[in-house]
């Protein structure tokens, strides 16, 4: 039986939002040049742009902001480590006594979907 693919749109209403995020998370591995991975990449930017539209982010410090996001994505220090290469390095970013490098800003911008000027902020290490 042949699975009817949806047409996606601007997302304008949080049940569209909800839609696209359980499709996501369907097509997150999908492999690179496959329609699923276009799907992909058509609803990250369509899920960003709403997010941005949406949601206001705290006033908190660089790192604060990251230990949010991944509380709202269901994320560990281990996944942070999966994306960044180094188990060590989260340890010590999470904990100020370490700051977050511009490939860290990069790759936890995207995985968090927080905008990088929000993790460029100055905040005092321990």
């Amino acid at each position: 039986m042949e699975t009817i693919k949806p047409t996606w749109f601007l997302i304008e209403a949080e049940e569209e939002y909800e839609l696209a995020l359980a499709r996501y998370q369907e097509v997150k591995n999908a492999i690179s040049g496959s329609e699923e991975h276009k799907e992909k990449l058509l609803l990250a930017h369509l899920i960003s742009d709403f997010e941005n539209k949406t949601t206001e982010l705290p006033d908190v410090d660089p790192i604060e902001l990251i230990k949010i996001r991944m509380e709202d994505f269901g994320y560990k220090a281990s996944d942070l480590a999966n994306e960044y290469g180094d188990k060590g390095t989260i340890s010590k970013v999470l904990n100020y006594k370490q700051s977050l490098s511009l490939t860290m800003i990069r790759k936890f911008s995207r995985l968090l979907r927080i905008p990088a000027e929000a993790l460029i902020s100055e905040y005092q290490l321990k």
